[in-house]
């Protein structure tokens, strides 16, 4: 089982940045695929980002592809959410989530076989 501890959250006015990050313990890091999830008020959970284990590959939800950008340094064990360019529509509390399996990432699925997750970081964009 993975611990993660997602920090960096806050409020901002729309337009500017914030930086994301998700801290796991418990397994080995550098084999899973790790993404970031967003819950806004009223709405289900929804797919952010997914980078894989080595980071070669990453995939966005098309509303935030060109302002997030999903990184990870694995000798530190954390993932990363660059968020530029926010919008209110961005609030929502981020989830930082790790794959079920290792050596694992899907370019068709990119949000499934998430299993292991935070509790979460408020980010609230104001107008």
């Amino acid at each position: 089982q993975v611990q993660l501890v997602e920090s960096g959250g806050g409020l901002v006015q729309a337009g500017a940045s914030l930086r994301l990050s998700c801290a796991a313990s418990g397994r080995t890091f550098s084999s899973y695929t790790m993404g970031w999830f967003r819950q806004a008020p009223g709405k289900e959970r929804g797919f952010v980002a997914a980078i894989s284990w080595s980071g070669s590959r990453i995939y966005y939800t098309d509303s935030v592809k060109g302002r997030f950008t999903i990184s990870r340094d694995n000798a530190k064990n954390t993932v990363y959410l660059q968020m530029n360019s926010l919008k209110p529509e961005d609030t929502a509390v981020y989830y930082c989530a790790a794959r079920n399996s290792p050596f694992t990432f899907s370019a068709t699925t990119p949000s499934a076989d998430f299993g292991s997750w935070g509790q979460g970081t408020q980010v609230t964009v104001s107008s």
